[in-house]
């Protein structure tokens, strides 16, 4: 008998488990296909090795232009205005990207846990179009390549000497909580802004067969409204939103770039002085540009991909040699501590803001948006980094 039952409790296992592939296999053949007879595209301008939407290029184009007009010829309102308008969105919405960034990150976990973690992006069959490496490379290198090559190593120094949650300047404390607070910044937090975006994107776009477009996330909405007005609104206002993302990632770039051709020049003596102007940067953000869009017209594969393992071995490079060059010892200590920081701060981070200090110790030592303390830390770095990243994911989605 007990035999028997042991059988039993095998064919039992099996049942269940040939069950669930099949409930598997269900969730993957009902969230196939939309029910819409509309094809991504159909009213498309195509030639040329582009593939363009009339009403948003036209639209949207028309709109960049006319914002950029303005702001080389108005500088100095246009600054002002930026700024202001960046105080005020952090002094009244800071509970908004600090509550959002950590949902993202909740829901990204539950989305990888639950039974919606089977769904394989591209269908039942679908497979890989690029090799990890490439994926990878082109993830870091559109995702966080300027900046992190400008703020990994200025935000810890930053941070070093005014440091956040209570530590002392310049002391080995303060160096840990920097490293924390860095990684913090470029860690799990903006890695889940970007999966949620991506994962919409390529879930309604290679799974229900609607066009890569940051408006077919709202099919279960909108429905075929996605095709007329209300899509091409979506898709305007998130051509604007990645506009900004892009000027923050140019505008680092095009500083460090220049501040780094100055330094040679000055000081190495290895050609001609380049000035530190604004005349430069402008150049060089045109140049960088230029490429961009070489790369785009060339496509996935001989563009952007190419260009990607490009960045990605530097990268490798320059890691190594930092890494044999400068402190060793200290560096591989520093790794694990970091990180220990990062983990053990990491609740106190996520939730970390300012409204006591702001809204109700305006006499004490610590101000509000625009002003010093913590007030302005959460302003100048945290609020920052939320809607840096995103005003940037639909762009880094893509990939």
């Amino acid at each position: 008998m007990s035999k028997k039952a042991g059988h039993g409790s095998k064919g039992d296992i099996h049942t269940e488990r040939t069950m669930a592939d099949k409930s598997k296999q269900g969730i993957q053949e009902q969230l196939f296909h939309a029910e819409t007879d509309r094809e991504p595209g159909d009213n498309n301008w195509q030639g040329f090795g582009f593939d363009i939407n009339p009403p948003v290029f036209l639209i949207a184009g028309g709109l960049i232009v006319v914002f950029v007009v303005l702001s080389l010829a108005f500088p100095d309102q246009a600054g002002a205005l930026y700024q202001d308008t960046r105080v005020a969105v952090s002094d009244y919405f800071d509970w908004l990207f600090i509550l959002a960034a950590n949902i993202f990150i909740v829901f990204m976990i539950y989305l990888a846990i639950s039974k919606y973690g089977v769904i394989r992006l591209g269908g039942v069959d679908g497979e890989k179009e690029f090799s990890d490496i490439s994926w990878i490379a082109m993830l870091f290198s559109a995702g966080m390549g300027i900046g992190l090559m400008f703020f990994g190593v200025a935000e810890p120094v930053f941070h070093l000497f005014d440091p956040h949650l209570g530590a002392e300047a310049g002391t080995e404390g303060a160096g840990e909580v920097a490293m924390a607070v860095s990684l913090f910044h470029w860690g799990f937090h903006p890695w889940a802004i970007y999966a949620l975006v991506a994962l919409g994107l390529a879930f309604f776009s290679y799974n229900r067969g609607l066009p890569l477009t940051f408006r077919s996330i709202f099919y279960p909405v909108l429905g075929d409204r996605i095709y007329g007005w209300p899509g091409h609104i979506i898709d305007i206002f998130t051509i604007f939103a990645t506009l900004f993302g892009l000027v923050t990632s140019l505008g680092l770039g095009a500083l460090q770039i220049n501040a780094g051709l100055t330094f040679v020049g000055d000081e190495v003596g290895a050609f001609p002085a380049v000035p530190d102007a604004t005349g430069v940067a402008v150049l060089i953000i045109g140049l960088v540009t230029g490429l961009a869009v070489i790369s785009v017209y060339l496509g996935l594969d001989k563009g952007i991909r190419r260009l990607s393992n490009l960045n990605l071995t530097l990268m490798i490079v320059l890691l190594f040699s930092v890494f044999v060059l400068g402190p060793t010892l200290f560096i591989l200590g520093a790794l694990p501590q970091g990180i220990g920081a990062y983990i053990g701060n990491f609740f106190e981070l996520s939730f970390f803001g300012n409204s006591f200090d702001n809204h109700y110790f305006q006499g004490s030592e610590f101000y509000g948006p625009g002003g010093e303390g913590e007030g302005a830390f959460l302003v100048d770095w945290t609020v920052f980094y939320w809607a840096w990243w995103i005003s940037w994911s639909p762009f880094v989605g893509m990939f």
